[in-house]
């Protein structure tokens, strides 16, 4: 199951390449931060791990790995319609 490769022992994928040397550091909400290392634990990751598979992938695509838009809907409980409904029944005469 795990094989010995440059000194690191792996299962399926090993990381060999340059020394890791460059250090990344955020200041993000506590919240935010044990939310998602919640879901890390559950997929068999750390944060670090994360980190480096998010900077890899922008690095792959060139880009980020996800949509970066703003939802089309301020009120998610109203529809569009219903929201431009509300607003033009305010400028009615």
């Amino acid at each position: 199951m795990f094989a010995r490769k440059k000194n690191c022992f792996v299962a399926r994928l090993c990381y060999v390449g340059a020394m890791k040397e460059a250090v990344v550091r955020a200041r993000v909400d506590s919240n935010l931060k044990t939310d998602a290392e919640k879901v890390f634990s559950a997929l068999g990751i750390n944060t670090t791990e994360a980190i480096r598979m998010f900077l890899s992938q922008v690095r792959l695509r060139k880009g980020l790995p996800f949509a970066v838009e703003i939802p089309d809907n301020g009120d998610l409980l109203l529809s569009k319609r219903m929201r431009q409904n509300a607003l033009d029944s305010v400028y009615d005469d």
